[in-house]
């Protein structure tokens, strides 16, 4: 069947390949006769609401490396873990399903070639750029989908099967009227309402004519819903963390700074509640002094959006350091929060949540901040400058620190150290995922497991 999108996006593909792809390839099936496991994760920090909690048993005990499984190249997005299997993508456009138990290749598909990074005109991620954002699976369909940045600067959605890896379509989602060449998508892929949501941002040196977009394409492919932040340029969508989903649909996007001089505020440093279909802006929150924020490159949208369905509230934390209290459906246009607070100084990547705690990696180490539905008030702090996006699991919370390549373990009541391992590299986006028994993160050019329990 072939699918075009509407007049928003660039028209796309057939059952041919986009140009200046390499035929997809694959390896042959191999048979797992792993136990069966339960917990899937599914997206990024495990599901559309970005939770970032893991199963709680088995506790952690006396973990240990399980294994650690070499790619073809380096791995910026987060693996998922479905039905047992963990995928991985890697900067050279290739996807990987790997046993959890093993971390052995089941299949593997290769869907292009990655774009030169020096043909870029900034920009941080070397030699190669392709795979960059965190996939998204819909085990009910036995779906990955993933958007590879391809030579000839496309990016190109693709549908895989959780099965073997083959392609069960594709498009180009480039927005009609961007430049392809300085939009980056490094922002997770979302599931919700029958969409997968891919927010767009910009290359690091904010160099271009680029936008902040969230481009939604229905599960099975066809015309895309598509919502630009209507600044003249900049105001990316490009923390990793990506889009959050509501429990009524709504979704929930965070921004960064206009790099246009005017004051008329266009929802740059902000954040967005946006409704399933893209079409409209049910809600939206900057903080007053939004346009000092916005000439600073100081980004609200370092990190994503924490929506927190027990308590009606949404917290969100930026570059500044201050954390925001917000109620869903009316977050408070300018300035008109619930509660603010000064945290830290600064946040980078994406939250987790854990019931009423919101766990929070800052360039001066992990916090811990306690939420009620009209107080902020830090629990704790680690410090452990340049720890990466945390995640929970086996009663710990779990986080890379990159300049020393070490996994840390934290109390998630103290901030206590449970156990630290080195791993062969990280990045200061590196996230875990998490299964019963195991943890696994992308490391460099590999990816690797720790048992829990030894």
């Amino acid at each position: 069947m072939v699918w075009c999108l509407a007049v928003a996006v660039v028209a796309c593909s057939s059952g041919s390949t986009p140009p200046n792809t390499a035929s997809p390839s694959r390896t042959a099936v191999v048979p797992s006769a792993s136990p069966p496991i339960s917990i899937d994760w599914a997206q990024y920090h495990r599901d559309a609401g970005r939770s970032g909690v893991g199963p709680a048993e088995p506790a952690l005990t006396t973990p240990r490396t399980a294994w650690n499984s070499g790619v073809d190249a380096e791995v910026y997005a987060s693996p998922l873990i479905v039905a047992g299997h963990v995928i991985v993508a890697t900067e050279n456009n290739t996807v990987y399903s790997l046993d959890v138990f093993t971390g052995q290749a089941v299949w593997q598909r290769h869907l292009g070639d990655p774009v030169d990074a020096s043909t870029l005109p900034c920009g941080n991620i070397q030699p190669i750029t392709g795979i960059t954002s965190t996939p998204a699976a819909d085990p009910a369909s036995g779906r990955v989908y993933v958007v590879a940045f391809l030579r000839g600067y496309h990016h190109v959605l693709y549908a895989l099967s959780l099965t073997d890896g083959s392609v069960l379509w594709q498009q180009t989602i480039d927005p009609a009227g961007s430049t392809p060449r300085v939009q980056q998508l490094r922002a997770a892929l979302s599931i919700g309402s029958g969409l997968v949501y891919v927010p767009f941002g910009g290359l690091f040196g904010d160099c271009g004519d680029y936008h902040g977009y969230v481009v939604g394409v229905p599960l099975s492919g066809g015309a895309a819903h598509v919502y630009r932040v209507p600044t003249a340029t900049g105001a990316s969508i490009w923390s990793p963390q990506g889009a959050t989903i509501g429990p009524d649909g709504s979704v929930y996007v965070v921004t960064g700074n206009a790099t246009s001089s005017a004051s008329t505020f266009g929802y740059s440093d902000s954040v967005l509640q946006l409704s399933p279909d893209l079409a409209s802006v049910r809600s939206y929150f900057a903080p007053s002094n939004w346009a000092a924020l916005n000439r600073a490159d100081t980004d609200l949208g370092s990190t994503g959006a924490a929506v927190l369905p027990a308590l009606d509230r949404v917290f969100v934390i930026g570059k500044e350091g201050v954390g925001y209290l917000l109620r869903p459906g009316s977050l408070g246009e300018i300035g008109g929060q619930v509660a603010s607070a000064r945290v830290c100084s600064g946040a980078w990547g994406g939250t987790a949540w854990l019931g009423s705690t919101v766990f929070i990696p800052c360039a001066d180490g992990l916090y811990a901040v306690s939420v009620s539905a009209s107080s902020i008030r830090v629990l704790w702090h680690s410090n452990h400058p340049t720890l990466a996006p945390p995640m929970t699991a086996a009663g710990a919370v779990w986080a890379l620190e990159a300049p020393s390549a070490t996994l840390y373990a934290f109390d998630p009541s103290s901030g206590r150290t449970l156990y630290s391992a080195k791993v062969p590299s990280a990045n200061r986006y590196s996230t875990a995922a998490a299964t019963e028994g195991f943890v696994v993160m992308p490391t460099g050019r590999s990816v690797t497991a720790i048992s829990v329990v030894g």
